[in-house]
């Protein structure tokens, strides 16, 4: 069972930490409390957020609580980013769209209907400022300077607002209120989550201990999975689009994605890993890969299917076996005859920035009818049987 907890999982504080606590609930006859606390920043999980979900979902099956925290109060401030500037706050309206999302979201890895659901703004709304101020003298400038975004922003003279230093304070006053056992996340959560074992014990409670789970690299292999750099693959993609994503990842990512995003039992993965030491094709394992991730967020007919939708789109050259996905003019494009190629495209990909599409077609990503275009501007006609090619992945046809 403790190998089973600790598979994975890149940071454990202290180090003998989850063997003790488990000891304790024991002889307590109680189950563990498990924390994981999100900022509805954005209301798509990826496959990023789901490592540190499958490791709940297992604490889940021992019959532990886990609590998710929703940042409900502490969204609205702005969580330091840890890119040398401060996370925009959200507005009440967006936290709550945002976290409806997360939450139906959760449901694809997590037993919902056996988790605990709370939102910080529950106690820190409620907070004095008294004893804010009370909580703030817990903390040294010091300790708050040891995190390194903060420590880089300070020798480079990057401004740091007050409201970035007391952030880790309430993420960790909601460990103190929720009295956990373990505080879950990933390594760059490191910093906030012991700031929560510093509370509890400030306020007489047993400490927490930290689990921190890796961070998943995107599908461009430097940074780590992200909405806002247009490299994750969402829990929610369909299909067809996540087989394909995940066929898209560099070669030197797919011992990690073996690892961190398939649930192929540990035969099985050193298996995979032997077949590509020995030579085979990496294209091979990356459709397993990318199979047993359709098969988990969907079901196996589906994973067949994307396999298949794949092999026709991507690997055959007969043009004919390519599926164009069909696009009625007069729903999608009502009472209009010419648009620009930026419009166009991002009526079709909804779901992507603007920004990120005119790079697409600045950098030769887009096709009208087999031609390439590169100016976003250029006025495209709606026409019937006009096919259009959307980065690698996306076979439109307007109807």
């Amino acid at each position: 069972m403790i190998s089973t907890l600790k598979e994975n999982v890149e940071i454990i504080l202290p180090e003998n930490g989850l063997e003790e606590k488990l000891e304790q609930a024991g002889k307590e006859h109680r189950k563990l409390i498990i924390k994981l606390g999100f900022d509805p920043t954005a209301p798509d999980l990826h496959l990023g957020h789901a490592v540190v979900l499958k490791k709940l979902r297992q604490f889940q099956q021992l019959g532990h609580q886990v609590v998710i925290v929703v940042g409900s109060f502490t969204a609205r401030i702005g969580d330091p980013t840890g890119k040398n500037k401060a996370r925009q706050p959200l507005t009440a309206e967006e936290v709550q769209h945002h976290a409806e999302t997360y939450i139906s979201q959760l449901s694809k890895v997590i037993d919902v209907d056996k988790t605990n659901i709370v939102f910080n703004s529950e106690w820190l709304d409620a907070l004095p400022f008294s004893e804010v101020i009370q909580l703030m003298s817990k903390v040294t400038v010091a300790q708050l300077m040891h995190r390194n975004d903060f420590s880089k922003r300070f020798s480079e003279n990057t401004p740091i607002a007050m409201h970035e230093l007391v952030y880790p304070i309430l993420q960790g006053f909601d460990s103190v209120q929720i009295g956990c056992d373990i505080e879950m996340g990933g390594t760059d959560q490191l910093f906030n989550c012991t700031m929560g074992r510093q509370l509890q014990e400030s306020h007489g409670k047993p400490p927490q201990i930290v689990m921190c789970m890796p961070l998943l690299k995107g599908l461009d292999g430097k940074e780590k999975m992200s909405k806002s750099l247009n490299n994750m693959i969402g829990l929610t993609d369909e299909p067809n689009e996540m087989f394909g994503k995940t066929m898209s990842i560099p070669d030197s990512l797919i011992d990690e994605f073996i690892d961190l995003t398939t649930d192929f039992s540990q035969e099985e993965k050193q298996d995979l890993r032997q077949r590509i030491k020995n030579g085979e094709n990496p294209m091979n394992i990356k459709k397993l890969i990318a199979g047993n991730i359709v098969r988990q967020y969907h079901n196996q007919e589906a994973a067949e299917h994307a396999d298949r939708f794949f092999t026709n789109q991507f690997q055959s050259k007969n043009s004919e076996e390519k599926a164009f996905e069909p696009v009625f003019l007069n729903s999608v494009f009502p009472a209009q005859h010419a648009i620009t190629l930026v419009e166009l495209c991002h009526r079709l990909k909804n779901k992507e920035s603007k920004s990120f599409i005119r790079r697409l077609i600045e950098n030769g990503g887009v096709k009208i009818d087999t031609v390439t275009k590169s100016d976003p501007q250029e006025k495209i006609e709606l026409q019937k049987g006009k096919k259009i090619k959307i980065g690698k992945r996306s076979f439109f046809e307007l109807l």
